[in-house]
């Protein structure tokens, strides 16, 4: 009994020892350092705010709608309302000027905000975490470089730009059957000839998601993991497979405007929007008017189903994450690059090829690559067509979704992609991270813009941000760090601005300065007047009251002024015209 009693005194003390050394700062400086979590962006492509099952859609997205049940829905987060530019404002927390990206990647104009190329004078995501130990891969739409020619370098190619590996299209556009400048890794590749991938049938949105699932099972697992998964989706043309299409026959027979006052009530109920938020007019043709009702819905369906078809994609991505047991740790963004799409695309009057001399164009080889994004032939050699007419949906029709169908995807919201309008520059955002979240399914209504995720991404992986990268002076971040967000706290900031195309405007606390401007030959533009909106009452800009406030307008007018010289909006390309 008494060697019993001596027994349990000593491993008492033994473990009142242990406990005590633990607690010691000395060996609290021997425990291994928090595990630095994955990162995954996922970028959508050409969608409106209210296209996602989760902000109020008619798109089956179970995946997306899951992660934003598990983490966390903005409400009112922006974007730079056109392709290109938004892709420079989120890789380099910048506004795309600073980052040379002004414009589009078709001209440069010898203006430092406008070169049509990213900037040296700037840095990527994955330039700064790979420097910092991470392995970084991308897949989808590249459209950060002067638009290449065969015969030109690479020098801002994804991989000179910070990644390990790449799989996707350097153009902005793609056929999403045999996609133009499709690449892997640095080297230029078609559909059949690509050493690495060979689905029975291949479709871009689909090659994304594989090629991303590839490269998590690929990858240097001695390293956290940075991924950026560009999908085009569900940019023109409207093309998916017809099984995915028939999902949707008859959902949206409606037509646009009954379509529009059925969104906005999902979105007041799920909370997207303010429960007495007011629907914008109808900004395009009337349903009842439409003269070829069925060649007008089966674009709708189509693009329900491209949409459909990248969420079964993420869904493919998340389902490696969590048999790789990195789902937890993996800090998940998705977010769009601009508003829904108004474009007019192949809509002639007549059917027709989009060659413009179809007796004279060649079947292509097994290795022929394609330099554009709007192949005038199909690989097995069908002319690819246009039309009012055209029924979307096959590798030969290349046609877009139009400014109804658009106007519905921006669902309460102004205007379209182009504008600074809310609907041209209004995105979900999604941010999922079971292990570093401890909300869960909740809204947050903090100002944010997509130049912020690269501070939040630094923020997370405690990563500084470089004052030189190669022999370069780097411009500092503009961008704000989301994480006081992530527990309901404010971020901090004055404004933010916009410009693109002299389009205009400032978010200032619940204001919004905005004004529209028309580009006219001759490189020329008219603006037109400031208007003002009370955001935290009317998301949907009806009720100008610029002439109540011309303090107010003249103290935002002054922010601008001084954004468009420290950005290098100005000076611009275009001259201004009254």
């Amino acid at each position: 009994m008494k060697h019993f009693k001596f027994i349990s005194i000593a491993v008492l003390a033994l473990v009142v020892v242990i406990g005590w050394k633990e607690t010691t700062p000395k060996s609290a400086t021997k425990k291994a350092a928090p595990k630095r979590p994955n990162i995954i962006v996922i970028l959508a492509d050409d969608m409106g705010y209210s296209d996602l099952g989760c902000y109020g859609g008619e798109a089956a997205t179970p995946n997306l709608n899951m992660l934003a049940k598990e983490g966390l829905r903005y409400t009112q987060f922006y974007n730079v309302a056109r392709c290109c530019p938004s892709r420079a404002s989120l890789m380099t927390g910048l506004d795309p000027h600073q980052a040379g990206m002004g414009w589009m990647t078709t001209d440069d104009f010898k203006l430092p905000g406008y070169r049509g190329d990213l900037s040296h004078n700037v840095v990527t995501i994955a330039e700064v975490l790979k420097a910092a130990g991470y392995g970084t891969y991308m897949t989808g739409k590249w459209h950060l470089n002067f638009d290449p020619k065969p015969w030109m370098g690479k020098e801002n190619w994804p991989l000179q730009r910070g990644f390990d590996h790449y799989y996707g299209t350097i153009l902005g556009a793609a056929n999403y059957y045999d996609p133009g400048y499709l690449a892997r890794d640095n080297k230029l590749v078609n559909t059949t000839n690509d050493p690495e991938y060979h689905p029975e049938h291949y479709y871009f949105t689909n090659a994304i998601s594989d090629n991303s699932v590839k490269f998590i099972k690929e990858r240097d697992k001695s390293k956290p993991m940075f991924m950026y998964v560009a999908y085009t989706a569900a940019h023109w043309p409207m093309q998916a497979p017809p099984e995915e299409i028939a999902k949707y026959k008859g959902r949206f027979d409606k037509g646009y405007e009954e379509l529009r006052k059925e969104r906005l009530e999902r979105e007041k109920k799920l909370g997207v929007v303010k429960a007495d938020e007011e629907l914008s007019p109808f900004n395009g043709p009337s349903w009842a008017n439409e003269p070829n009702k069925p060649a007008m819905l089966r674009r709708m369906e189509t693009y329900a189903a491209m949409i459909d078809i990248m969420d079964q994609g993420i869904g493919r991505i998340i389902k490696q994450l969590k048999e790789e047991h990195m789902y937890d740790n993996t800090l998940i963004f998705f977010l769009q690059d601009n508003g829904a799409c108004a474009e007019i695309i192949g809509n002639t009057p007549v059917v027709k090829p989009i060659a413009p001399n179809p007796n004279h164009v060649r079947k292509l080889g097994p290795d022929s690559l394609i330099y554009s994004n709007k192949p005038v032939t199909t690989r097995e050699g069908k002319l690819v067509m246009e039309g009012h007419d055209v029924m979307a949906g096959p590798a030969d029709t290349y046609v877009s979704y139009m400014q109804g169908w658009a106007n519905v995807s921006t669902t309460p919201l102004r205007k379209f992609k182009h504008y600074v309008h809310e609907g041209g520059i209004s995105t979900p955002l999604i941010v999922h991270w079971p292990a570093g979240l401890k909300a869960r399914g909740e809204f947050r209504d903090q100002v944010g813009h997509e130049m912020d995720i690269m501070p939040t991404i630094l923020d997370v992986t405690h990563t500084p941000f470089p004052k030189t990268y190669n022999g370069h002076n780097i411009i500092p971040i503009e961008g704000k760090s989301l994480v006081p967000s992530f527990t309901n706290q404010p971020i901090n900031r004055e404004a933010i601005c916009w410009d693109h195309e002299m389009n205009k405007a400032v978010r200032m606390g619940k204001w919004k300065l905005v004004s529209e401007a028309e580009l006219m030959r001759g490189m020329k533009y008219k603006s037109s007047p400031w208007e003002l909106y009370d955001i935290s009452v009317d998301r949907s800009e009806m009720h100008d009251v610029a002439a109540q406030h011309p303090d107010l307008v003249k103290k935002m007018n002054d922010i601008w002024e001084a954004y468009a010289i420290r950005c290098q909006v100005l000076p611009s390309p275009w001259t201004k015209v009254e």
